[in-house]
């Protein structure tokens, strides 16, 4: 079904329920009536342009899907969708690279909306010597692809089950993009790495779901975080994330110093 044929009120609707929100609940949020909001939905009323933006804001909506929204309502995308390449977001790129940079020694990437990598720092490198499939290298690569291919990073996982079930979760998060609904069944056809992909229980003590990594006769362990811009008016840059590895532990730490050192006296 494409967009011209879903009315802006059941894509409302749609929202409304996936953040388990009621009628009531999303209007007083808005600053409506209920009654008014019921219209809406049922396609009584036909929202303003102002009153889509205000509903999508209050859902938190993203930019990409604010857009069919408007579409939807009859009315032009609000949201500019430009490449990265594009001049325009050339200082939203440098703040990009200069995060990635000032992270080192400690690894970071960035990807786009498919998991696609856009740029990483030097602190990843040595994490890929081992990747015996050269196809998962060659542009683009697909950061949870080259994760959990047997041919890529996954056999030096040490904790697999688990990291591949964060990552799938991740993916639940898709919204209809038919490219991540294909590449999330692609990467469930991998091997987990136990017989059940169930992830190993949460210690007590644990805060975080940790990366474990083999590293030589080494386990590095990482924990992560994702940031985004904050206030992004572009698709493109509303879609783009950082995710950036953090030492779990002092003999992590002092391994990513290390390698960092010595890739230094090479160059």
């Amino acid at each position: 079904m494409t967009t011209s044929e879903i009315s802006a009120g059941s894509l409302i609707r749609e929202w409304r329920a996936r953040r388990r929100m009621s009628q009531l609940d999303l209007a007083m949020e808005a600053d409506i009536s209920q009654r008014h909001l019921s219209f809406v939905e049922s396609g009584r009323a036909q929202p303003s342009r102002e009153m889509v933006l205000h509903l999508a804001e209050q859902l938190s909506i993203p930019l990409r899907q604010r857009n069919q929204l408007l579409l939807a309502a009859g009315f032009a995308p609000s949201f500019s969708e430009k490449q990265l390449s594009d001049a325009a977001l050339a200082p939203a790129m440098a703040a990009v690279e200069t995060v990635l940079r000032g992270h080192e020694p400690f690894p970071a990437l960035a990807v786009d909306r498919h998991w696609n990598l856009v740029s990483a720092n030097a602190a990843i490198a040595p994490f890929l010597a081992d990747v015996s499939e050269p196809s998962l290298l060659a542009p683009p690569v697909n950061v949870l692809r080259l994760s959990l291919h047997p041919g890529g990073v996954a056999p030096r996982i040490v904790n697999l089950a688990e990291w591949r079930a964060h990552l799938l979760e991740r993916l639940k998060h898709a919204i209809g993009d038919p490219v991540l609904i294909e590449l999330e069944r692609e990467l469930r056809a991998y091997p987990s790495g136990l017989k059940s992909a169930r992830p190993a229980p949460v210690e007590p003590s644990g805060i975080v779901h940790p990366l474990r990594l083999a590293h030589g006769d080494q386990v590095l362990s990482f924990i992560s975080t994702i940031t985004v811009f904050g206030t992004p008016l572009d698709v493109t840059l509303s879609e783009l994330a950082i995710e950036s590895f953090f030492p779990a532990d002092e003999q992590t730490r002092s391994t990513l110093v290390r390698l960092a050192k010595e890739r230094a006296e090479r160059s």
